[in-house]
């Protein structure tokens, strides 16, 4: 049998976790998730936190400075723990951190834990579990003015005994208490510390000879039920009713369908405007650059190499950070754990669990985050599959050649056009669903691990904490993903520009080479010049491999550009068409020149058969080097990038071919 595995990522981060080179204080937060970390993280950081990996890994951790007097601290946010001795990625790097064992981190001077004040008796588990790692502690209560509105009342200082910890009640939200807590820990890490003595009732669960987790889940019961004696953490009434309502398939599916379609209409009409303004700085950047500089190679390479690169990854900016922002409003409200409950029955009839939905929901913006956010999958079997699928789904990149495609079949009709969209986002979502259950069935096997989770309570989100992330994913996506564009859109451009057309005192040999090219081109100067260089070439060698699916030599060159980045098509089919490349994808210069375009027997080229073959490749094939890095960074194996590369390229090509001979046969 072949071992699977996804290892950590052996590179360090360029934004490398730690204090290596100096002796700050380390204060690590740890919690469960949604118990509030991230706010109590900006509250005290003041929002100059950053995103990065752990040493070693590919585990994200937030990291922000702390300033008590003339000490800076570092603070750590450990992704949310419910545990410390399950084996997925999150809790092997906590484990590291807390016992001093990850490289560049020293262990913590001090642990900060988080729980939240309405749902105690499901939070001290982990609070037992961390305090039996000996490291000096503080609990911070957090939530305490939902904990009083919803009548919960609790006894600080006999919980502070149960933990052997000192207890802060806190709001991070509002900012209630943070000043006890800023105190505390000034006397905590700078010299005062109050000792308390671990009782003995909590150490006894850790030397359970039967079960540690069992005796520490009977120990939380028993405090909770001592600290509030009124129970009222049992009182949920409305949540019940409401959870009811929400996770079935019935009422809860139809709510789930609405409540997507409301975020990706959010996603797509709020992100119109930026995008218009990113393109207009764009224009205004290409156009300063002509006045600075004259004619030649050095203005193409900043215009058409650069900053056509760089455009080609910042404008869909906006519809990343929206997406995100979106999907933090709805986990921290309470309603994205309950649609990972309704999809999760529908997602594993498919060899996929309940929480590949999330990264699923990713992927429609963009397939970088959406592979880096299945680390919350736990079972690496059911994460490999979500990782090899995910870049099948509709991201923003597809969109401008969806709008070229429609535009180009069915002109200004809105329906019609529509239904080129709804049948790319259908084909993606079925080509992802069949293309998981034949990886189940051969080359990662096994049942989607059952479905463990627990609901958290409804609550108001936080706008604050909400653009925190998406501002985060925003920067990440630009990190990862637009410096390999930008250099790939060089690449490009050298390739598309070198050779040159000959001039008058070029030699015998060039002049004959050029003859022969011109013999066989067509268009405009810029034309030729595109035939001539090493894509042009390169676009007739490889016209054959392609002609079955009704490509020519022109398309084939925009196909082929675009395996590094697919919204590259559009430019590189504008240069194609004679119209520059300074164009969109529903242009009606680039629409109408690519409709005037012939093949040599002079029929059309972009006829219907042609133009919906081309929609068909580009909705399935893997065209997007940064997905690939990506995916090699999470599972540290080359084999499957390339197993990635090859599996979709091959769907591509053959859902491409049957739609070309079937269509052609039809249109007959």
């Amino acid at each position: 049998m072949t071992t699977l595995s996804i290892l950590a990522d052996s590179h360090t981060s360029s934004h490398v976790v730690g204090m290596s080179g100096d002796m700050k204080p380390c204060v690590i937060l740890a919690g469960q998730p949604n118990a509030g970390k991230t706010s109590l993280f900006n509250r005290l950081t003041g929002l100059r936190g950053h995103t990065a990996n752990f040493p070693g890994t590919t585990v994200e951790v937030r990291s922000g400075n702390l300033k008590i007097g003339k000490t800076e601290i570092n603070v750590l946010d450990l992704p949310g723990l419910y545990g410390l001795d399950g084996g997925s990625l999150d809790q092997e790097a906590a484990r590291a951190a807390l016992r001093g064992e990850a490289p560049g981190i020293p262990k913590p001077s001090l642990l900060v834990i988080v729980l939240d004040a309405t749902r105690l008796p499901h939070q001290l588990p982990l609070a037992g579990e961390l305090r039996e790692q000996g490291i000096p502690t503080i609990v911070a209560v957090n939530m305490i003015d939902e904990a009083l509105r919803k009548r919960v009342d609790i006894d600080f200082t006999r919980l502070s005994r149960e933990l052997g910890a000192r207890v802060v009640p806190i709001s991070a939200r509002k900012g209630t208490g943070l000043d006890v807590l800023l105190r505390t820990l000034e006397e905590e890490v700078l010299g005062f510390p109050v000792q308390i003595e671990t009782p003995a009732r909590l150490s006894s669960c850790a030397t359970c000879g039967s079960c540690p987790i069992t005796a520490r889940c009977r120990w939380a019961d028993e405090v909770a039920q001592d600290v509030s004696p009124l129970n009222a953490f049992a009182r949920r009434g409305r949540s019940d009713r409401l959870d009811r309502m929400l996770t079935s398939p019935s009422v809860g599916l139809p709510i789930f369908l609405i409540i997507m379609a409301a975020l990706f209409f959010s996603v797509f009409s709020l992100a119109a405007k930026p995008m218009e303004w990113i393109e207009s700085g764009i224009s205004l950047l290409t156009s300063v650059v002509h006045g600075l500089f004259p004619a030649g190679l050095f203005s193409s390479f900043l215009t058409d190499g650069v900053l056509a690169g760089f455009g080609g990854v910042v404008v869909f900016l906006p519809q990343i950070c929206i997406l995100f922002f979106g999907i933090r409003l709805l986990e921290d409200s309470g309603y994205l754990a309950r649609a990972v409950v309704v999809m999760d029955s529908i997602m594993r009839k498919f060899g996929l669990p309940g929480q590949a939905f999330v990264p699923m929901l990713a992927a429609h913006a963009c397939a970088v985050p959406a592979i880096m956010s299945t680390r919350l999958i736990e079972n690496p079997r059911d994460r490999l599959r979500a990782i090899l699928v995910l870049p099948l789904l509709t991201c923003s990149a597809r969109l401008p050649v969806y709008l070229m495609v429609a535009v180009l079949l069915f002109g200004n009709d809105p329906i019609a056009g529509s239904l080129v969209f709804v049948g790319g986002y259908a084909l993606g979502a079925l080509a992802a669903i069949g293309a998981s259950l034949v990886l189940q069935r051969s080359l990662v096997p096994g049942v989607p691990a059952p479905l463990a989770l627990e609901l958290p309570p409804y609550r108001l989100p936080s706008l604050r904490d909400a653009a925190q992330v998406a501002l985060d994913r925003g920067w990440i996506f630009l990190r990862q993903a637009g410096t390999i564009i930008l250099l790939i859109s060089v690449v490009l451009w050298a390739l598309s520009t070198f050779p040159q057309l000959p001039s008058e005192s070029a030699s015998f040999h060039d002049v004959q080479v050029y003859e022969a090219h011109e013999s066989q081109a067509v268009g405009n100067e810029d034309q030729r010049a595109l035939e001539y260089s090493a894509a042009g070439r390169i676009g007739r060698f490889i016209e054959p491999v392609f002609a079955p699916l009704g490509f020519d030599w022109r398309i084939s060159v925009g196909v082929l550009s675009s395996f590094a980045a697919r919204e590259v098509v559009v430019s590189a089919l504008a240069v194609m068409a004679g119209v520059g490349n300074d164009v969109s994808e529903d242009d009606p210069g680039l629409i109408q020149s690519l409709r005037s375009m012939r093949r040599a027997d002079g029929s059309i080229l972009f006829d219907f058969p042609t133009a919906l073959s081309l929609l068909v490749f580009f909705v399935l094939a893997m065209q997007c080097l940064p997905t690939q890095a990506i995916t090699y960074r999470e599972t540290r194996q080359i084999r499957w990038p390339l197993f990635q590369l090859g599996y979709m390229s091959a769907l591509a090509y053959g859902a491409s071919f049957l739609t070309y001979q079937i269509a052609s046969y039809l249109v007959r």
